[in-house]
């Protein structure tokens, strides 16, 4: 029924905006977005906007999604931590494109939520936690990539001491209107690059 719908987002939103990566694209086109999101929105899954999931916050425009996931650079080696499980969508795509994925929310009901969807689909590689995203997870770090998918108003220290180096991190970073979307990656202990991809407006990380 909406195949046609995600056929069409793939092209029209995330291909034409510039997301070249195969694996990425093969996954958007894989991973059924309209099951992330309440059933009196589904009709809604496959637009050009975020929609909300319930407890103040969103499921991202799937532009943002697959922008954020090619600047990962992910592999069949990498472990995962990504910041705000929301509605699972992004954290399906990651465990499509990574070896493991720990994914941490503060909100109860929506790590309960996700886990139930993505149980359901059959992926083995996800660990779900329940608790503040700021602090992480250190007992499994450190990781090859983090995404943190709400914004901060600076940047985690704590989260970037979870980052390996060479690895990479992909966050809004800014508060109210002024959001930018970064990608970091860590040179050494003490040393990142830091690239700026794009004007973006995210929920604030809580």
């Amino acid at each position: 029924m909406f195949e046609k719908q995600r056929k069409l987002m793939v092209e029209a939103q995330i291909k034409a905006r510039g997301v070249k990566d195969k694996k990425v694209l093969k996954d958007f086109l894989k991973v059924p977005r309209h099951e992330f999101v309440p059933k009196e929105l589904q009709d809604e899954a496959y637009n050009d906007c975020p929609l909300p999931i319930g407890n103040g916050q969103t499921i991202s425009q799937p532009y943002i999604v697959a922008l954020m996931t090619e600047a990962l650079n992910l592999n069949k080696k990498d472990k995962v931590l990504e910041v705000g499980t929301g509605s699972g969508y992004q954290t399906a795509i990651l465990a499509e494109l990574a070896k493991k994925v720990y994914t941490i929310e503060l909100y109860k009901e929506l790590s309960e939520r996700a886990e139930n969807i993505l149980k359901k689909s059959n992926y083995k590689n996800i660990h779900f936690i329940v608790g503040d995203g700021k602090k992480g997870f250190e007992k499994e770090s450190p990781y090859d990539k983090i995404i943190i998918t709400a914004a901060a108003k600076t940047l985690p220290e704590s989260l970037l001491k979870q980052l390996k180096v060479e690895g990479i991190m992909v966050l809004p970073l800014g508060g109210g209107f002024v959001q930018h979307l970064l990608k970091i990656t860590k040179l050494s202990k003490d040393k990142y690059k830091k690239e700026k991809l794009e004007d973006v407006l995210f929920v604030p990380l809580v």
